[in-house]
């Protein structure tokens, strides 16, 4: 696999780190599968996918996770959609997959193939239809390096209100110059999917396009490391924790700036919709 070099303050940056990154790093320290373990929530059934779930199911404001290639049942996974749904959200991670992740007996790229990532927004925008159809009012969405593509194109199409991209993959610059919504960017030092260089790019498109947005670049980490940290690499776990409130703040910020927007638009249209003022963050 050709080794992109943009991000990379040096070669010998990038040799120094290598040693704990062997392999394709999209499938660096696969995750123990568990049936549930410390997990607070049940899985349910969401637009015919099984779907992990996690918080009050009467709250008016969702947050979709998208997975990465390594499925909904990643324990880590579903410990962060339960600190997501301890701010007062609904949160749903389904199973995109069908009960098909990668596994490391597999060919990745012909999983890919299968799983096509930039195919998988045909799946999530039925479970964005169920969510409405309970009631939810406003929906967010989390993709994390697969799962990117599938947030970014509901970006596109604004079937979301709120976005966020963790390690991205699979996200071209012409994505982000479509998204339509307030969107966050989590990046690491040290990835070849996305690198700083990259995710600077993404940046620049989305000052440019004046979309609300959040960017953030983690030093000493690489590409996974939110969800898929070492347990045993105290800097990998800081900033996996550190990112996962970053997360959370995030959607509190972007929904709550959103109302804002809204209830200063009302404020400044007159009883026969002509708007008489302007308003701003």
């Amino acid at each position: 696999m050709a080794i992109n070099m943009r991000g990379f303050s040096s070669l010998q940056n990038l040799i120094e780190y290598q040693p704990t990154m062997s392999g394709p790093k999209c499938c660096q320290n696969p995750p123990a599968i568990s049936s549930g373990g410390e997990a607070n929530g049940e899985v349910l059934q969401i637009a015919s996918l099984s779907s992990y779930v996690s918080g009050n199911p009467d709250s008016k404001t969702a947050i979709i996770l998208v997975s990465d290639i390594f499925g909904f049942e990643a324990p880590k996974l579903r410990q962060l959609a339960d600190k997501v749904a301890a701010a007062g959200y609904y949160v749903v991670v389904p199973d995109f997959f069908y009960g098909d992740s990668w596994t490391p007996e597999t060919q990745l790229d012909d999983w890919t193939k299968k799983h096509a990532p930039e195919k998988t927004v045909e799946f999530a925008k039925p479970v964005v239809q169920a969510l409405k159809e309970k009631g939810i009012s406003k929906i967010g969405s989390a993709g994390f390096c697969w799962g990117a593509k599938a947030v970014v194109d509901l970006a596109k199409e604004a079937e979301i209100q709120v976005a966020a991209l963790l390690h991205p993959n699979f996200v071209t610059l012409d994505d982000i110059k479509g998204v339509k919504v307030p969107i966050a960017i989590l990046g690491a030092e040290f990835d070849e999917y996305s690198p700083p260089d990259l995710v600077k790019e993404f940046e620049a498109a989305l000052v440019a396009n004046e979309v609300y947005h959040f960017v953030k670049i983690y030093p000493g980490v690489g590409h996974g490391w939110v969800i898929r940290y070492n347990d045993d690499n105290p800097t990998e776990v800081k900033s996996a924790k550190e990112a996962q409130q970053d997360l959370v703040d995030w959607f509190g910020k972007a929904f709550k700036d959103l109302t804002l927007l809204e209830n200063c638009y009302c404020s400044h249209v007159n009883s026969r919709g002509k708007s008489v003022g302007k308003c701003s963050l």
